[in-house]
């Protein structure tokens, strides 16, 4: 009997022969002495200093309520949170929070925290992106308006082509610029040349004529000039000629050559004046489409935000048409360069502030610094203009429709130049 064995001894059949190969049963226990534990398979937690040694598996629970027995005591925010995304520390443990189901109270402090934290805290990206930005002063970048914002659905306006149309206008005004010519002109010098101008100014606002007609006159008066000599006699009717050539261009009435044999006391006939006129287009060969002052004076005027500001506007043709008078400042800078600073001049002398802003900046293409010399120069046309013999402009411009800016910039000219000179004494 000794060697019968008992069932608990009888070993228990571990495989089994089926159809010649062996096959192993499943959910077979191997004996609870030599089991072994499982290893770490993502649901432990880093253990906090006051946990250490307890000899407990620190699991989700656990630690949130090792977390709120550490928050209980005071201890430091950072060993309470000492939890940071994969992407930035992963060589520590993190805590997980679970999808769905209670939350504890210890979880839901570290989620608070960590939502707080995040909106508070920049990267260094952001900050090194900030740095660089304000170094190539993308931060202070000038504001710019759309001045044809309110044109887009003028089609006279042509607002899709419009800055192509001035960047052309830019490029061109080189090429029709009026060279020095009055060493040329034997009979003919300056001081004529601008009681020439002021006698057109004064039939031009006999006629009503456009104000883009009267630029156009003196611009075929000089160019002219510039190519023929002409006797004394014939420089009023070369006057006579060129306005009757830019009426035919720009009004659409224009006067009849009656009207400037009336308005010239019959200085010259019919035939003349016809005469004159071609060989004035023979000269020029017929090229009429030019830029001259006005046409960019309208375009700095409208960037000036003076469009609905008549004082502003007229106080700007109001120096142009000083310069336009005087013969040195008409050879001596481009008709964009004069356009710009009768602008700027203009918001000097109706102390606009800024007079000089980042969108006129852009649309001119001029800085402050290049336009003082020439609105020194007009302003000093604009003191001494009501004293003066060539008074067509002042009397113009101090009409009530006009503002009366003529009146308003004689004043103030003066007020200036009080000033000037007493700092000078």
């Amino acid at each position: 009997m000794a060697s019968r064995r008992t069932a608990v001894d009888m070993p228990q059949p571990q495989q089994q022969e089926k159809r010649g190969h062996v096959e192993k049963k499943k959910n077979v226990p191997t004996g609870g002495r030599h089991r072994r534990a499982l290893g770490d398979i993502g649901n432990l937690v880093k253990v906090p200093a006051a946990a250490e040694g307890k000899g407990r598996p620190i699991t989700r629970r656990f630690s949130a309520q090792l977390l709120a027995q550490a928050a209980d005591k005071n201890l430091p925010s950072k060993k309470l949170t000492d939890v940071a995304p994969p992407k930035q520390r992963p060589d520590e443990a993190q805590v997980l929070a679970p999808k769905s189901g209670n939350v504890a109270a210890g979880d839901d402090h570290v989620k608070r925290e960590g939502v707080a934290r995040k909106k508070v805290v920049k990267s260094l990206t952001s900050v090194l992106s900030a740095r660089s930005k304000a170094a190539c002063g993308v931060l202070n970048r000038p504001q710019i308006l759309n001045i044809d914002e309110a044109d887009i659905h003028n089609e006279l306006a042509q607002v899709e082509y419009v800055e192509d149309i001035y960047s052309f206008y830019k490029a061109a005004e080189e090429e029709d610029r009026v060279p020095n010519y009055m060493h040329l002109q034997p009979e003919i010098n300056a001081r004529m040349r601008s009681i020439l101008v002021d006698w057109l100014i004064e039939v031009h606002n006999k006629f009503e004529l456009m104000p883009e007609t009267l630029y156009l006159t003196v611009n075929i008066v000089d160019r002219y000039q510039s190519v023929r000599a002409v006797a004394r006699r014939d420089f009023q009717l070369v006057g006579i000629s060129s306005m009757l050539i830019a009426c035919k261009y720009e009004e659409i009435w224009a006067p009849e050559v009656k009207d400037f044999i009336c308005i010239s006391d019959n200085a010259y006939v019919r035939e003349q004046i016809l005469a004159m006129e071609k060989a004035v287009l023979g000269v020029l060969a017929w090229r009429l489409t030019v830029p001259t002052t006005f046409v960019f004076l309208v375009r700095y005027i409208k960037a000036a935000a003076a469009a609905a500001d008549k004082q502003m506007e007229n106080m700007a043709f109001f120096l142009a048409e000083l310069g336009m008078i005087d013969y040195n400042v008409s050879v001596a800078y481009p008709p964009s360069l004069i356009a710009a600073s009768a602008v700027y001049a203009a918001s000097l002398a109706l102390e606009k502030s800024p007079a000089w802003t980042d969108t006129l900046k852009h649309h001119t293409g001029y800085e402050e610094d290049k336009l003082k010399e020439c609105e020194k120069v007009l302003i000093s046309f604009s003191t001494g203009v009501a004293e003066g013999k060539l008074k067509a402009s002042f009397r113009k411009y101090s009409q009530v429709e006009r503002c009366s800016v003529a009146l308003h910039a004689s004043a103030k000219s003066e007020i200036i130049t009080e000033r000037q000179e007493q700092v000078a004494n």
